[in-house]
C-alpha cells in the first residue's frame, strides 16, 4: 500500500512538471506571437502613414510679403573728345530720377502628392521624415503707384511706361535674388513639421525621436531653380 502511494505521488508530480512545461512552451509561444504582431503592426503603419501624408498634397508652409524701393538715376552726359582728350561731362539741368515703391508676395509650399518609403526612414523607435524639395513660388508683385516719385528737368522726356515695366522687371529680379538671405525655407521645413510631427505623435511616436528635414541644405544657386513665378 505505501509502495502504491510512493508511485501515485511520483505520477502525479510528473504530471505536474508535464503541465507545467507544456503551460511554460505555451506562454513563450504566446510571446513570440506577440512580437511578431507587434512588429506587423509597426510595418503595416507605413502605408497609412504615407497615405496621411499624402493627404497634404500641396502644402504651403510660407508667406512673405518683400517691400522694395527700386531707384534709377537718368543723368544726360555729353561725351567725346576734344584735342585728343577724352571728356564726359555731366549736362546740367538735364536730370531724370525715380523712385518706384513695389509690393510682392512669396510663398513656400511643398508637393506630398509623391510622398513614398524613400521619404521615410525608421531606426528602433526613432523616425526621420525626408521632406520633398520645396518650391517657391512669387504669386503677385506690384507697383505702388500713388508713392512713386519721379523727377524730370524741363530738358528731358518723362518716363515712358516701357521703361517703367523695365524698372518693374529689375525690381522683381532683385527680390528674386534676395531670397536665400530670407531664411523662407527654414521656415518652410519648421511649418511642415508642425503639421506632421502631431500626426505622427497620434500614431504612437514619441515627439523627441521624431525628425523632419529636406534631403539637402539648398544653397543660393540651388535656391534659384526652386524658384516659380505665378503672377
Amino acid at each position: 500500500m505505501k509502495g502504491n502511494k510512493i508511485i501515485g505521488f511520483i505520477a502525479g508530480a510528473f504530471i505536474v512538471v508535464v503541465a507545467l512545461y507544456m503551460c511554460g512552451d505555451w506562454h513563450i509561444q504566446s510571446n513570440d506571437e506577440a512580437e511578431k504582431k507587434e512588429t506587423y503592426q509597426a510595418v503595416d503603419s507605413l502605408p497609412m502613414l504615407i497615405m496621411q501624408i499624402q493627404k497634404c498634397s500641396k502644402l504651403y508652409t510660407a508667406e512673405y510679403k518683400v517691400h522694395k524701393i527700386v531707384t534709377h538715376d537718368d543723368a544726360l552726359r555729353l561725351k567725346g573728345s576734344l584735342l585728343q582728350r577724352q571728356f564726359n561731362l555731366k549736362v546740367p539741368m538735364a536730370d531724370r530720377k525715380i523712385a518706384i515703391p513695389m509690393d510682392a508676395k512669396l510663398k513656400a509650399w511643398i508637393d506630398f502628392s509623391q510622398f513614398s518609403e524613400k521619404n521615410v526612414e525608421r531606426e528602433d523607435d526613432k523616425i526621420t521624415i525626408i521632406l520633398p524639395d520645396p518650391k517657391v513660388t512669387m504669386t503677385s508683385s506690384k507697383i505702388d503707384q500713388k508713392n512713386m516719385k519721379q523727377y524730370v528737368a524741363m530738358t528731358r522726356s518723362n518716363f515712358s511706361d516701357e521703361e517703367l515695366a523695365n524698372y518693374q522687371q529689375q525690381g522683381r529680379a532683385a527680390i528674386i535674388e534676395s531670397i536665400p538671405e530670407m531664411g523662407i525655407l527654414e521656415t518652410a521645413q519648421a511649418n511642415a513639421a508642425k503639421v506632421l510631427v502631431p500626426m505622427l505623435v497620434e500614431m504612437g511616436y514619441e515627439e523627441e525621436n521624431i525628425t523632419v528635414a529636406f534631403r539637402k541644405h539648398y544653397g543660393p544657386k540651388d535656391i534659384q531653380t526652386l524658384i516659380r513665378i505665378d503672377d
